[in-house]
């Protein structure tokens, strides 16, 4: 969306010549649609505790969020994936604003579902607005506000917004003026934010777990590595979107914090609009979990610990690779990262993640490979994260891990001719 003013030349290896040959390719006339935010939803963890499903009734919500790639028309996806009943939504908007949340002039529009202001969308459906014009820049920030007049039941929402959820006071209060009674950092309903763009060459997928979904980064600051990623793709040009279709505690085979990577792979990924590329850095909960120590509930969720193995999860990744390829997705993938010092790593576990990355790296099953695994570990020992690059844990990236990461990725694997 950018205009640029100077030609970026990058280096590439044959396959990443390929890969952005196919992406090109699949550009077309007049726009194409490309998912330029998403929160993938996951089902309510019960009614108590930290992660407490949150309910509403009678009151209007904004959240905020940052787009990756710009476009001229925009619709926005609400989910209902997990409700127990019809969720109803009276009116909606959306309306950019700037970095200090200020709403900007001019940018407010009314959001329409066939026409009418309001939905009621169906128990375990997607439901998308109309497209509506409005001339969004890449990398911008916005609101997207709307009212729920009835009891919506514990919502369908992702647990790690890492941005603002404000609620009203009682009743319809869009496109007014109103201080919040409350605040959250979920995202509730709101699941992708869709941009048709005259230069856009596609979507790149994020899908992973916390790591990916920006646990231990600044909230509100867009410090996730595929943030990162998508502010060094516009930088160089290359006008993709890039949507975190991450899960904190995801699971490549098992459920937990979400349905696992292989179950929810359909709506979180290939329902997006014209997917490209897809970096899949998922797995180390998979093997902390059932090679790691009992534990009881965490935070009054209980995980269970499936008595997997490498070749179930080199089994799982292959299903992914084969799924994303029949809709002709290049897949990228990168090793599991270090994760000494965790509560949950043993020498059991950490043998079964160098057999796995080794699998990673050498089987040639992934278009390419990156090495998020290294930008994150400890050089002294790469079973470990290195001192300042985690959040404390030895497990969650901190602002510097993730922007190493983000840095790592080699941007001539998308490039365009």
């Amino acid at each position: 969306m950018r205009l640029k003013f100077a030609a970026l030349a990058l280096a590439g290896s044959l396959m990443a010549g390929s890969m952005a040959t196919a992406a090109h390719a699949n550009h077309h006339e007049g726009g194409m649609w490309v998912a330029s935010w998403t929160a993938s939803p996951h089902a309510p963890l019960g009614g108590e505790g930290p992660f407490a499903a949150a309910s509403y009734d009678d009151v209007t919500i904004s959240q905020i969020l940052r787009v990756s790639e710009g476009g001229e028309n925009i619709r926005v996806r609400f989910s209902n994936r997990y409700g127990q009943q019809p969720l109803h939504i009276g009116q909606a908007r959306v309306v950019l604003i700037d970095d200090d949340n200020n709403e900007i002039a001019g940018t407010s529009r009314a959001l329409t579902f066939g026409g009418e202001a309001s939905a009621v969308i169906p128990r375990g459906a997607p439901f998308a607005t109309d497209a509506v014009a409005l001339n969004v820049p890449d990398l911008a920030r916005m609101k997207v506000e709307f009212y729920l007049p009835d009891d919506t039941g514990p919502c369908t929402c992702h647990l790690t917004g890492t941005d603002t959820l404000a609620v009203s006071p009682t009743g319809n209060h869009v496109g007014q003026s109103w201080e919040p009674v409350s605040t959250a950092n979920h995202r509730a309903f709101l699941s992708v934010v869709e941009l048709e763009s005259a230069d856009a060459l596609g979507t790149i997928v994020a899908f992973g777990d916390s790591i990916t979904d920006g646990v231990g980064s600044t909230p509100g600051a867009n410090r996730r590595w595929p943030d990162i990623l998508a502010n060094r793709l516009q930088d160089a040009g290359l006008e993709y979107a890039v949507a975190n279709a991450a899960i904190s505690g995801n699971r490549v085979l098992s459920p937990g914090m979400g349905e696992s990577a292989l179950a929810r792979f359909d709506e979180d990924v290939l329902s997006l609009p014209n997917v490209e590329y897809l970096i899949i850095f998922e797995g180390v909960n998979d093997i902390g979990n059932r090679y790691g120590p009992q534990r009881g509930g965490v935070g009054g969720l209980t995980i269970d610990q499936p008595q997997i193995d490498v070749p179930q999860m080199i089994a799982g990744f292959r299903q992914l690779i084969a799924r994303a390829h029949e809709k002709g997705i290049k897949v990228i993938g990168s090793p599991i990262g270090p994760y000494k010092g965790a509560s949950y790593w043993t020498e059991e576990g950490e043998a079964a993640r160098q057999a796995i990355n080794s699998w990673i790296l050498n089987s040639g099953e992934f278009d390419a490979t990156v090495r998020i695994d290294t930008a994150f570990a400890d050089p002294a020992d790469p079973a470990a994260m290195r001192d300042g690059y985690h959040m404390g844990d030895f497990l969650h990236g901190s602002d510097a891990g993730l922007q190493a990461v983000g840095e790592s990725i080699d941007l001539s694997l998308f490039a365009a001719e």
